[in-house]
């Protein structure tokens, strides 16, 4: 029987008014769905006793919005669209995620679960909500609390755990690992609508990973045969949890109480009953895996475009001049970037050869991007249509890609208990439902509760074991190059170690029919892409006048199954009992990602990722010759492997006195793929505040999340640049009354913390609103003003299409666009850092090579500066924020608001904007096994 009961949404503020005319559009992958009968609770009273394996104490906390019910019935999506009633725990777990933004300044250690969840292990018996056994099976049982209706999976059979695993992931997410199945494999249009969101989703993905149905079974090969017990224990893990999944499937179909969005995209009949809801097999897995192994864990990339602004440099400049022009812009190791390694301890990667070799520029002019989409007919044959699928291809989940997560982590020699503190947490995108999933799962060789993505979720991946916890932030070094293989013969055909090779052509060919949920109109097109030994081809061009393909090749490509180990490893408690332990399992994931520790003794950190050994001279920032003298050191193109550096180079630490990440920098001289890792990063607000804490010693949880909390609200160009930029204006008195006024403005925000944070939980209004719409009005203004002239409009506008100006909450940015939470990420806060404090005559380490603004003159930087300010502080709310399909021209809360984006029939209300993770820890273990 199923299990849920439709409820009302306890936070109305949360809602937006809906209509059930056109709800079924989205502005994001536009999937939305429906249920078909609106099932029942079914609770019992069956006891589940906190477990005895738990060390946490009750000082273990976890939070991930909206809610764990990720499934809809089609009366509850009407409800939900006339009404806004919402789903028994589809959002109950919004209202304390977003009340932390106004809550944190009063928090205590008490008070801390009144925004997050207990992570005990474990359900209280009078919190006892429901008890199943899955299919009838003896040997596992399912107990949802009634607080989150989060599942505890006990199993007393590995197989019967994991089956439950399966089974309570569909419960919970089946429609969404539907869509992400399709997805990884490029079929989304076919089965969800021809969209131009679901266009662009399906393109962005089969291009990284063009995978045929023999690719993906053979990276479930590979992995189970190079890993000995472990690897057949995956893979027998791996079919239980499928098991568990489709028995859900059959149970869901034949009571009738399936995901609703299966009728409404026309694969069920909602009154017959016909129609099919496929079953899962182990190569979903794999193409789930590289979904999100491609969005939050393979760093690198942008060879062709980093060629095209190194050539706009030294067109300019010169060759010498303009690539140290370059270099200084690209910021690879610059000394003044925040560091989550702070000890000094040097980890060499990826750094500028001292004689690059190798290097393969294109001739100007010469680059095309390589076409993927082929043969449109019907809808997606227009203009308009084919614009839009390739603007979403490259803005769907687009910033998602490059990672948001953030991490706080402090020892316990500085805490007042003694024992170390954390708060840590990947940064997902906020969708409905979420990508990922909570759980707790207990059986033989597994014990761990936290989150996992919807569909993988046979092991916790981010979360807590028996007497520690572990988390990730993308770490987003280098691990993709670009080879420009020279064509023979056609343009489909390339020299391979002397031998004119055929590419080989894989292609995906999809069709769509409208249906209720979308209906866009008939249509089909085939992507099409043209595989070398070296990987995809991306682009075309000529380098020294002769015909090349640019391919990609990452070191996870035909290995999207290898990190199932490392999670494995960090499941089981028999294996992880210390933080050497810890960094041993995170060295089997193969994603790149920083990951961090804490139990009651130790911190540790561990930066992950198949590292390549590349070959001497080679630059990885560049383009290089297909040629064996400039392949990975001992590259096999067959099996995608290469000799890696050890674990030894890996930025690595234990017990430092604290880490904070938040996509920053790792370590000395460990070079990122990322722009402008300089002396402003958003990493900054996190180390400032966690310092600052750790100096004086004493550190408590509420400490640690009020920092967390405190930084999520703030502006970082407010709090770390514009104070150097009113230094400037200030150097002489403001006359001009406009100038003066908005000068006046932004002072006081800073003086007040600048933060971007309501009057009262509620409002829908900033304190400090106008010095908000000036810098944000103004920061694109000042920054063109400042560098354009120096640098000349061509090379100016290379480098921002290597690092975007700015990325203000409001902005178009994150993994659907506007209302994505993340900020600050991407931004030329440093370029504008060390030049406004070269014009004042500061001291600035690793500087540019000139003065920019005003031509270095501070009278004439200021004149600059006083402009723009004037320029920005005219502009009225709805110039700055001119509204969307989410909010009204000049609604200046709302342009910043995050919005859960439905990838599912139900709809959540606006949050405000907060900075910080989506899934997030609380931890302080009180003792150890």
């Amino acid at each position: 029987m199923p299990r849920r009961a439709p409820r009302n949404v306890l936070f109305d503020k949360l809602r937006t008014p809906r209509r059930l005319t056109g709800f079924l559009k989205t502005a994001s992958i536009c999937v939305l769905v429906a249920g078909l009968l609106s099932p029942v609770t079914r609770a019992t009273a069956a006891e589940a006793a906190a477990t005895s394996n738990d060390y946490c104490g009750g000082q273990c906390s976890d939070i991930l919005p909206p809610g764990e019910n990720g499934n809809a019935t089609l009366a509850q999506i009407l409800l939900n669209q006339a009404f806004g009633t919402q789903p028994a725990h589809a959002e109950d777990q919004l209202g304390p995620y977003a009340g932390l933004a106004t809550g944190y300044r009063g928090l205590t250690d008490a008070k801390i679960n009144t925004f997050f969840n207990d992570a005990s292990f474990g359900v209280p018996s009078d919190q006892v909500a429901s008890t199943e056994k899955p299919a009838g099976r003896g040997d596992v049982t399912i107990v949802r609390d009634k607080k989150t209706g989060v599942p505890h999976i006990t199993g007393t059979t590995r197989y019967g755990t994991e089956f439950g695993a399966g089974y309570a992931a569909a419960e919970d997410r089946l429609w969404l690992m539907d869509v992400f199945r399709h997805v990884g494999r490029g079929q989304l249009t076919g089965f969800a609508g021809g969209a131009a969101a679901n266009q662009g989703l399906e393109q962005q993905f089969y291009r990284d990973a063009p995978y045929t149905e023999a690719d993906l079974q053979a990276q479930i090969d590979n992995a189970v045969a190079h890993n000995g017990a472990r690897g057949q224990q995956a893979l027998t893990d791996a079919d239980a949890y499928l098991a568990g999944i489709n028995s859900y499937i059959d149970a869901s179909d034949s009571g009738r109480y399936f995901p609703g969005e299966y009728v409404l995209t026309g694969h069920k009949d909602s009154v017959t009953n016909a129609g099919t809801i496929d079953h899962f097999k182990i190569t979903d897995l794999v193409a789930l895996a590289s979904v999100i192994g491609s969005l939050f864990g393979s760093g690198g990339g942008g060879e062709v475009d980093n060629a095209l602004s190194l050539i706009a440099a030294q067109s300019k400049y010169g060759v010498e001049q303009g690539t140290r022009v370059w270099e200084s812009f690209r910021m690879r190791n610059d000394a003044e970037a925040a560091l989550t390694v702070h000890d000094g301890t040097s980890f060499p990667y990826a750094g500028r050869p001292d004689d690059p070799k190798g290097r393969a520029l294109p001739d100007a002019g010469s680059v095309t991007e390589e076409a993927l989409v082929h043969d449109r007919t019907g809808s997606a044959a227009t203009v308009s249509a084919k614009s839009a699928s390739d603007a979403a291809a490259r803005t769907s989940l687009g910033s998602a890609r490059r990672g948001m997560s953030n991490a706080l982590v402090v020892s316990g020699k500085y805490t007042a208990s003694g024992r170390p503190v954390a708060v840590f947490g990947p940064q997902t995108g906020y969708f409905a439902p979420q990508l990922l999933l909570l759980q707790e799962i207990q059986g033989p060789g597994i014990s761990a509760r936290g989150a996992s993505f919807a569909g993988l979720s046979m092991y916790v991946e981010l979360g807590r074991g028996q007497d520690y916890s572990w988390s990730a932030t993308t770490s987003g070094q280098d691990i993709i190059d670009s080879y420009a293989v020279e064509l023979c013969q056609d343009d489909h055909h390339y020299l391979y170690h002397g031998s004119c090779t055929a590419m080989d052509q894989v292609e995906r060919k999809n069709a769509w029919k409208p249906t209720v949920a979308d209906g866009t109109a008939e249509g089909s097109y085939t992507m099409r892409v043209w595989r070398t030994k070296y990987g995809p081809v991306r682009y075309r061009a000529t380098v020294g006048g002769k015909k090349v393909a640019y391919t990609t090749l990452r070191s996870s490509y035909l290995h999207e199954a290898d990190s199932i180990i490392g999670f494995q490893m960090l499941n089981d408690p028999g294996y992880v009992k210390g933080p050497k332990d810890f960094q041993s399992a995170a060295q089997h994931i193969n994603y790149t990602f920083n990951w961090f520790y804490a139990d009651s003794q130790h911190t540790a950190y561990y930066n992950s990722g198949d590292n390549p050994v590349r070959a001497s001279g080679v630059d990885a920032e560049f383009p290089v010759l297909a040629e064996s003298a400039y392949e990975w050191r001992n590259w096999d193109p067959a099996t995608n492997t290469a000799d890696y550096t050890p674990p030894s180079a890996h930025p690595k630490s234990v017990d430092q006195d604290y880490y904070i990440s938040w996509n920053n920098k790792q370590a000395k001289d460990y070079t990122t793929a990322s722009w402008g890792d300089g002396s402003v990063h958003r990493g900054d607000l996190l180390d400032d505040r966690v310092a600052k804490l750790v100096a004086a010693g004493g550190v408590t949880r509420t400490e640690l999340v009020q920092a967390m909390a405190d930084a999520a609200l703030a502006d970082l160009r407010a709090e770390d640049v514009l104070p150097e930029l009113l230094k400037v204006i200030g150097s002489s008195p403001v006359t001009d009354s406009t100038a003066a006024a908005a000068v006046s403005r932004l002072q006081a925000w800073v003086t007040a913390g600048a933060r971007r944070t309501e009057t009262s939980a509620g409002s829908r209004k900033y304190a400090d609103a106008d010095a908000i719409r000036i810098l944000d009005a103004w920061w694109p203004l000042l920054v063109k003003a400042e560098f354009e002239p120096g640098l000349g409009s061509d090379l100016y506008t290379a480098f921002t299409d290597n690092l975007p100006v700015d990325e203000a909450p409001s902005a178009g940015h994150g993994p659907t666009g506007s209302h994505a939470g993340s900020s600050f990420q991407y931004g030329w806060w440093s370029y504008v850092d060390k030049d406004i404090r070269a014009v004042l005559g500061e001291s600035v380490r690793d500087g540019l090579p000139q003065k920019y603004c005003g031509g270095g003159s501070l009278g004439a930087c200021r004149d600059v500066l006083i402009g723009t300010l004037k320029e920005a502080a005219g502009k009225t709310a709805a110039q700055v924020y001119p509204g969307d399909d989410q909010c009204s021209a000049g609604d200046q809360w709302c342009a910043d608001s995050i919005a859960q984006r439905p990838l599912g029939g139900v709809k959540h209300g606006r949050i405000s904007w907060q900075n910080r993770p989506s899934f997030q820890q609380v931890v302080e273990y009180t003792s150890h096994r």
